[in-house]
């Protein structure tokens, strides 16, 4: 049901990074603003549409791109006129249809931004003196104006764009997404603290989230916890536990980082996973919460089928709320799921605990 306007109109109006996608590929004739507060994850929409479309995909970095950088007027004597070529980052010399993700388009110089704006045209879009093929999808991203990050457009722009607000996915709709991609040990901090996904946006300002009242740090958000995953997954090259803290802190900022650092801790507590299948009945039980919820989101990814018995038969051991936690986490994970359906234990906790699920 589509989201109603309060009576003060402070709430924005939402849609998701799907729901963006599907609005651009349908209206290639129209311009859209993609805003979000960082870190939502706003440049996927560009492979997105690529795949859907089997389009070729640029991302054109704006706020990083100077005058010279779009392209070079180039001299005809013979007509004593100049032409003007684009820099092929913006693939229009292919002369077919193309997606051209302008990101971060606010905070590109006003110099960029005057070249890149005959682009945003219904009628004759161009760029200079280049047309732009018939089909190509032209999207712009940024960030909302209420960030503080500079993303204010002028009413000429506003007139020939539809802004666009993405919503922040929330911690459930993160750790779908995250299932058999991101480090179990993220997704495990992420489930047991899912306010660290909350938005100032709904007037829910925490101190693991962006607060723009705030000065400037990094705060936890889709893109930074993928960060945490890739210093997880190298944890043990880093063989520094000073540098991995402060790697951590680095990456979702001091408070989160102090919490996840502590959470990581946990590990210490939990038995090797080879014991558990050597022994399930009698493998030791970590006993602190944070600990078992590290325990169960690891074993949820190590489930093959030589181990799934043994998984099954060591979890029975942990309370319900542990089990229903294993096997939504089994559930979500593709080819743990597989295994796990064709597994008879694994039924027979299905078929006897109905009314947990």
């Amino acid at each position: 049901m589509p989201q109603q306007q309060d009576d003060n109109a402070t709430t924005p109006i939402t849609t998701t990074l799907a729901g963006a996608a599907a609005l651009i590929k349908a209206t290639p004739n129209v311009r859209y603003m993609v805003r979000s507060e960082p870190g939502v994850g706003k440049t996927s929409i560009l492979y997105a549409l690529m795949k859907a479309t089997g389009l070729d995909g640029t991302r054109v970095d704006c706020a990083n791109l100077d005058i010279g950088d779009t392209g070079m007027p180039i001299i005809d004597h013979e007509t004593m006129t100049t032409r003007y070529y684009p820099n092929e980052v913006f693939k229009l010399h292919l002369k077919k249809p193309v997606i051209v993700c302008l990101d971060e388009y606010p905070k590109g110089s006003e110099a960029v931004r005057n070249m890149l704006h005959p682009t945003l045209e219904v009628d004759n879009p161009r760029f200079a003196n280049i047309p732009v093929a018939d089909g190509s999808l032209i999207f712009l991203t940024g960030n909302l104006a209420t960030d503080g990050v500079g993303d204010e457009l002028g009413a000429h722009t506003l007139q020939r764009i539809v802004e666009i607000i993405i919503e922040k996915p929330g911690a459930e709709a993160w750790l779908k997404w995250a299932a058999n991609i991101i480090h179990p040990l993220v997704r495990a901090w992420v489930d047991q603290y899912p306010y660290c996904l909350d938005s100032y946006t709904t007037g829910h300002i925490n101190e693991f989230n962006f607060d723009p009242s705030k000065p400037q740090q990094n705060v936890v958000s889709g893109r930074t916890l993928e960060i945490l995953s890739r210093i997880m997954f190298k944890r043990k090259e880093i063989n520094d536990e000073d540098a991995f803290y402060a790697a951590i802190c680095g990456a979702v900022g001091r408070p989160a980082g102090e919490s996840f650092f502590a959470y990581v801790k946990h590990q210490d507590e939990l038995p090797p996973f080879q014991s558990i299948v050597a022994d399930p009945y009698n493998a030791k039980l970590p006993t602190s919460m944070g600990a078992i919820a590290v325990l169960v989101y690891g074993m949820a990814d190590k489930i093959t089928v030589d181990t799934c018995d043994a998984v099954m038969q060591y979890a029975s051991r942990l309370e319900s709320e542990w089990q229903v936690l294993l096997n939504i986490n089994v559930s979500k994970n593709p080819a743990a799921r597989d295994i796990a359906f064709e597994n008879r234990p694994f039924n027979e906790w299905l078929a006897a605990n109905q009314d947990l699920l």
